[in-house]
C-alpha cells in the first residue's frame, strides 16, 4: 500500500515512524512508558497496519507451501503459529512470512516490502494444484501485542520464538536461558475497516516499543537483519523457520551444506551501546574492531531497562572478546558484544529440540 498512513496517527501525541515502519506511529509521546505498558499491561496494542496479509486457500495449501518453503506445514493445527522461509537457489532469504492456519485458510503475515513479491511468486507457482492465492492487505490489518487482545477475534499468530521447532536447530551460544523466553508476541488480524473501532478503548504503544522488546529478545526481522546475502544460519533462524529433515525445496542444498560441513560466514550479535551520547546509531552504521570494519548495525532502540541496545551482523571470525565501536560519520558509540550465534555454530555447537549438544564452545 504505497503512501499508506494509518488512521491511528490521528491519536493524540502520535509521531510517525520512518523507514520500514512508515505509515504507523513510532510512539504516542512517551516511548519508554509505552514500552513498559506493552510489556506489563494486558490489552496494550501496537499498530502494525502497514504490514501485509497474503492468504492461501484450497485443500492442497499446506502441502503445497511445504514443498516450496523451508518449514513443514502439513499437519499445522488451526491457530498454531509458525514461520517459514522462501529462499533463493543459493539459500538466501527472500521472504520470511509469519504463518497461521485457521483450518480453511493459511494466513501469511508479511513486512510491507515482501508482500507483493511473495504473492506474485506464489501465484506463479500454482500450476494445477488446488490452491488460490490472494493479497488481502486491503481487507485485514495487523495489531501487535504481548498477549491476547479483547475484541481481536480474527486469526492470530503467536510467535514461536525462541522455541526450537520439530526439525529445528539452535545456533545460539548455549549458555543459560535465552532472553527471548521473557517475551511473548502475538500478531492479531482485524478487519481493516474496523481498525479504529477495535482499538478505541485499548492502550496504544508505538513500534519503537515493540522494536526494543524484539531486539532484547534477539529476534531477527525480515528487512532489518536480512539483506541480499543472508542465509538462515546467520540469524539463528534454523531454530523456528527451518525443518532440517524435510524434503527437497529451493535453497535446501545450502542449508544442509552449511549446517553439516561448515559455518555461516556472518553471525548475529547483540550490542550494549554507550548511552552517554543520548543518540542511537542508524541501521547500516559500521561496527569496527580497531580500524577494521567487521559488520553493520541492523536495528537499534532504547530499552526501558537495558538502555541503548542494537542487533548487528558481524563477520563470523570477529573475536567475541574484541573491543568494538559503532561509527556513523562523526558519531561513535562504544559497544560491548553479546554473542548470539556462536562463531563455530553448526553441527558441533548448538542445540536441537530435546537438549544441548556437547562440543567445543566459543
Amino acid at each position: 500500500m504505497t503512501g499508506y498512513r494509518s488512521p491511528l496517527l490521528a491519536r493524540p501525541g502520535a509521531v510517525e515512524a520512518g523507514g520500514a515502519d512508515r505509515g504507523v506511529a513510532a510512539h504516542y509521546g512517551d516511548p519508554l512508558r509505552e514500552q513498559r505498558a506493552l510489556e506489563r499491561t494486558p490489552g496494550t496494542v501496537v499498530d502494525l497496519s502497514h504490514k501485509g496479509v497474503v492468504t492461501v486457500t484450497g485443500p492442497d495449501r499446506l502441502s503445497w507451501l511445504t514443498t516450496l518453503s523451508s518449514q513443514v506445514l502439513t499437519g499445522l493445527a488451526p491457530g498454531q503459529g509458525t514461520e517459514t522461509l522462501f529462499l533463493s537457489v543459493q539459500g538466501r532469504i527472500e521472504t520470511a512470512p509469519h504463518v497461521v492456519d485457521d483450518g480453511a485458510t493459511t494466513w501469511l503475515i508479511t513486512e510491507a516490502g515482501e508482500t507483493a513479491p511473495l504473492a506474485g511468486w506464489l501465484e506463479s507457482m500454482r500450476f494445477a494444484l488446488r490452491v488460490e492465492v490472494a493479497d488481502r492487505t486491503a481487507d485485514w490489518a495487523v495489531l501487535g501485542a504481548t498477549g491476547p487482545v479483547p475484541g481481536a477475534d480474527g486469526p492470530s499468530w503467536r510467535d514461536p520464538w525462541p522455541g526450537i521447532a520439530p526439525g529445528g536447530w539452535s545456533y545460539a551460544h548455549p549458555e543459560g536461558p535465552h532472553p527471548g523466553e521473557r517475551r511473548t508476541w502475538w500478531e492479531h488480524l482485524v478487519p481493516r475497516a474496523e481498525l479504529e473501532v477495535r482499538t478505541r478503548d485499548l492502550p496504544l504503544a508505538g513500534v519503537w516499543a515493540a522494536e526494543a522488546l524484539r531486539i532484547a529478545a534477539w529476534r531477527p526481522r525480515w528487512g532489518a537483519e536480512t539483506d541480499e546475502r543472508t542465509i538462515p544460519h546467520e540469524l539463528d533462524l534454523l531454530r523456528t523457520a527451518v525443518h532440517l529433515a524435510k524434503g527437497c525445496y529451493k535453497g535446501q542444498e545450502t542449508i544442509a551444506r552449511v549446517h553439516n560441513l561448515g559455518h555461516p560466514p556472518r553471525r548475529l550479535v547483540l550490542l550494549d551501546l554507550d548511552g552517554s551520547e543520548h543518540t542511537l546509531p542508524p541501521a547500516g552504521a559500521e561496527v569496527r574492531a580497531g580500524e577494521r570494519v567487521v559488520g553493520r548495525v541492523t536495528s537499534a532502540q532504547l530499552h526501558h531497562e537495558e538502555g541503548p541496545i542494537a542487533l548487528a551482523v558481524l563477520k563470523r571470525t570477529t573475536d567475541p572478546a574484541a573491543v568494538l565501536e559503532v561509527v556513523d560519520g562523526n558519531e561513535r558509540w562504544a559497544a560491548a558484544q553479546q554473542v548470539i550465534v556462536a562463531p563455530d555454530a553448526g553441527q558441533v555447537v548448538g542445540r536441537r529440540q530435546g537438549g544441548f549438544l556437547r562440543g567445543p564452545r566459543a
